[in-house]
């Protein structure tokens, strides 16, 4: 690799062990081997460059979300297999935000930042739909390019939403995270009209 990439590579180390905002250039320096002027060649500034490792951290964990194992063959009648496909999906899901808690804290800490950055507010914005859609693709079974722009938008942001509250969650409160199955039972009573109230 060259320096660019160590860089990269540094900057997305600091990003899991020390937090966004607490990483300096120095730290950058120390993780990657490569030398503090490198950062302004290369990426113009250490922010630009922490901008650039929320990224690709985010597009490289969302790779493994698209892998996701599912139930079934999406052959059955019915409405069992979309309910086993979500359950299974968002089950190796939260598998890897349990265990994955380095990770997940980064992302919290950047979404409590996006309000008073507009630098990384749009960095952000600008892979939000392409996350959407491929969130759509792992929980329709679809490569990328199958999936309806529509669906993307709406859907995706349905995705987005859920994934965003448990990473919330599995901070504040993880021996309380829902399983897929649970998430699957919501999702049915929620739109067959079935939330129960305490009698």
């Amino acid at each position: 690799m060259g320096h660019r990439e160590d860089l990269l590579e540094g900057a997305k180390r600091c990003l899991l062990e020390k937090g966004y905002a607490r990483t300096t250039a120095r730290d950058i320096v120390a993780a990657s081997g490569a030398n503090l002027a490198s950062i302004g060649y290369h990426y113009g500034s250490k922010d630009a460059l922490m901008r650039q490792a929320i990224i690709s951290s985010t597009e490289e964990w969302a790779a493994g979300v698209t892998r996701a194992p599912a139930a079934g063959d999406g052959t059955e009648k019915g409405d069992a297999a979309p309910l086993e496909r979500f359950a299974a999906v968002w089950d190796a899901v939260l598998q890897r935000i349990v265990t994955e808690r380095e990770f997940i804290a980064a992302q919290v800490e950047v979404l409590g930042l996006l309000p008073r950055d507009a630098a990384l507010r749009e960095a952000v914005g600008e892979v939000l739909p392409e996350g959407g859609e491929g969130l759509v693709a792992a929980f329709e079974g679809v490569p990328d390019t199958e999936v309806d722009p529509e669906a993307a938008r709406i859907v995706g942001s349905f995705y987005q939403a859920l994934l965003t509250g448990l990473m919330v969650q599995s901070l504040l409160t993880p021996d309380t995270m829902p399983s897929g199955q649970d998430l699957a039972t919501a999702l049915r009573r929620v739109t067959a009209g079935e939330v129960l109230r305490r009698k």
